[in-house]
């Protein structure tokens, strides 16, 4: 497997990152993942912009896009895969051994992983934990992901792929890696931004193609919506079939296939949109 780091390819059993590097340390650090299919990477530009605005809101140097794009295309070149998850890590670079950064620049790392396509349906379980929708990383894509890794090992626990999170003030919000929809008397809702979820590029598709109504609700709503749904990279738009004890019968419901059968279409006729 070869990999981007740092202006070239390199081996990735022979790559290194500096144990001072502010993206280990402290996690100071965003990242992208896209989807890659045939030797190309699904919605580029709208995740490079997210990049660049996540870089800016944690306070990092805007990233290079003619580099990232390089970077990936040779990724994408050098280890074809018919489907895959295509990674771009960018950090603060190497630093002292606390908060405060260091003068040698960011560090870009690209990689990327063959997968399978998901399920049609999937379980979810909702967590005790919530998000902080005032948060200093709100909206961020970054590399902090602990409190992710913790929520999905417990929805593991229970047979779930996914663990769905409300906020500070009882709202749903997100998933640990994707975005929530629920379907109410035949019209789909996904919680607004404001809500403290991440843009995500499959939600933001999915809003555009489906009409999907952005919606302030509450984390209970998942007790008594007809059908609900979850999208990702990789997931696309997945139907959920279980939320903690409840079952969804039937699903993907009507309303969640249509979706599913939009978006499959729409981005098959566009890689980038």
């Amino acid at each position: 497997m070869k990999i981007w780091l740092d202006g070239g390819l390199q081996d990735s059993d022979a790559a290194r990152v500096s144990v001072f590097d502010h993206g280990l340390t402290v996690g100071d650090g965003i990242f992208e993942t896209m989807k890659a299919m045939d030797g190309a990477a699904f919605a580029l530009t709208r995740h490079l912009d997210r990049l660049t605005r996540s870089a800016r809101g944690l306070g990092l140097p805007d990233p290079d896009h003619d580099e990232v794009r390089r970077a990936c295309a040779a990724v994408l070149e050098a280890n074809p895969v018919p489907l895959g998850r295509l990674r771009v890590t960018y950090t603060g670079g190497r630093a002292p051994l606390g908060s405060e950064r260091g003068e040698h620049g960011a560090t870009l790392v690209v990689a990327l992983g063959e997968t399978t396509r998901r399920s049609d349906s999937t379980a979810v379980v909702t967590v005790p934990w919530t998000r902080n929708e005032r948060g200093a990383l709100t909206g961020l894509k970054t590399t902090s992901y602990g409190e992710n890794v913790v929520a999905l090992a417990r929805a593991h626990r229970h047979g779930a792929t996914e663990a769905l999170f409300g906020n500070t003030v009882g709202r749903l919000c997100e998933g640990t890696g994707s975005n929530v929809f629920v379907v109410l008397d035949g019209e789909i809702h996904t919680p607004p931004l404001a809500s403290g979820c991440l843009a995500g590029i499959t939600r933001e598709l999915t809003v555009e193609w489906t009409g999907a109504q952005e919606t302030d609700l509450p984390l209970d709503v998942l007790e008594h919506a007809d059908e609900v749904f979850l999208t990702s990279t990789l997931r696309d738009v997945q139907a959920v079939h279980r939320v903690d004890d409840r079952e969804l019968p039937g699903a993907p419901g009507p309303v969640t296939a249509k979706a599913m059968r939009i978006f499959a279409e729409r981005s098959a006729d566009d890689l980038d949109p």
